[in-house]
């Protein structure tokens, strides 16, 4: 018989912890051998009852007092780099899904999940194998996106993504003084400085340009 997957569960509600509790604990697979309300416990817990024998894996909230699931993991996985971590959120917001990836969970669960799919992806993240529904990957992906387009325009100056922007909308230098009340002298210069900063050659590269980052 395979040895039993050792979880710690971390939920800041006493009632969401006892039903989960409660139904893994009737998984043969599974042995929840403790519990946490927050970060600051889990950190604790680690160092202290369970440095021994620390669990296999963490089934963690997101959002919670004193520390939520995203730092929390970012702390675990920097101590404990082989520590297997499941986020179980209600949320979906994209950067709040890239930040507990990126802080090294293996999987991200919403909390809608059927019990057949929360197995499934402790399963795999035991294994080291990322599971998630279609919803959290688009949301990742989203979020990613997001990041690299926040990225790749970290060099504009506000006023010039303004420009850029109303460039994508197709409005003239005239119109983007006026909506902006600048003279036109300075829309050409703003122009002038998104060329050289994007190394696009015209105004039709630059709206080209907003459109594929996701800007507009």
């Amino acid at each position: 018989m395979e040895d039993k997957i050792r979880i710690l569960l971390v939920d800041d509600h006493d009632m969401v912890r006892m039903g989960l509790k409660t139904y893994l604990m009737l998984e043969p697979r599974f042995e929840v051998i403790g519990e946490a309300k927050d970060g600051q416990d889990v950190l604790g817990m680690l160092r202290n009852e369970l440095s021994e024998s620390p669990p296999d894996l963490i089934l963690m909230d997101l959002m919670m007092p004193i520390m939520n699931g995203a730092e929390t993991t970012k702390v675990v996985m920097k101590e404990y780099p082989q520590m297997k971590i499941v986020i179980l959120t209600s949320f979906l917001e994209d950067n709040l899904v890239v930040d507990a990836i990126e802080a090294g969970a293996v999987s991200y669960v919403l909390k809608t999940v059927s019990a057949d799919e929360l197995i499934y992806a402790l399963q795999g993240a035991f294994r080291g194998m990322p599971v998630m529904t279609g919803d959290v990957s688009q949301a990742l992906t989203r979020g990613i996106r997001k990041r690299m387009v926040e990225a790749d325009s970290s060099n504009l100056t506000e006023r010039e993504k303004e420009v850029l922007l109303l460039i994508a909308e197709g409005k003239s230098n005239k119109d983007i003084g006026e909506e902006l009340h600048i003279s036109i002298k300075t829309v050409k210069t703003h122009v002038s400085n998104l060329l050289m900063k994007c190394e696009l050659d015209d105004r039709t590269q630059l709206a080209i340009y907003a459109h594929r980052k996701g800007l507009v």
